[in-house]
């Protein structure tokens, strides 16, 4: 169960992961030792994964983007195991959701171009056993990314 300090130690990480111990212990009006091991304990609990930065994708050189709607024709073990463990192994897709509805599988996909993503189609996800059915959604605009989850801290 996690109290209001570790929530405020949560948001901070989330909003600047650079921020040093020293920094986030003042910020949350606690010692640098107790600071460290409320992080050290969240780590080795698995609630927090890692850190990161944020990269613009545009500026880095990936300025096509699309959301892919996969159907598999069967859902048996073996087929969405080969599809997930292949999804897994790309780099382009930066996200993949098993979600419910008309598709299985919902990829966020970052490439450099449309022939690059014609490219990623045809010699990547279409010869996937088991798809059933691809439909693609050419993103036009990022509008919001990378947000952070929405602690509640009491008395705030």
């Amino acid at each position: 169960m996690l109290d209001n300090t570790d929530k405020q130690l949560l948001e901070l990480i989330q909003k600047d992961c650079r921020l040093t111990n020293a920094q986030l212990a003042a910020e949350l009006n606690i010692s640098a030792s107790s600071c460290w091991r409320r992080i050290k304990s969240l780590e080795d609990i698995g609630l927090i994964t890692g850190y990161h930065a944020s990269i613009d994708r545009n500026i880095a050189g990936f300025a096509f983007s699309a959301i892919v709607h996969v159907s598999l024709s069967r859902q048996k073990a073996d087929t969405v195991s080969t599809f997930v463990n292949a999804i897994r192994n790309r780099p382009e897709i930066m996200d993949c959701y098993a979600t419910t509805g008309d598709a299985d599988y919902h990829l966020r996909v970052v490439v450099e171009d449309i022939n690059a993503f014609n490219k990623f189609l045809d010699e990547f996800l279409f010869p996937l056993p088991g798809i059933a059915h691809v439909k693609s959604n050419i993103v036009l605009k990022d509008v919001k990314q990378g947000g952070h989850l929405p602690f509640k801290i009491v008395g705030r």
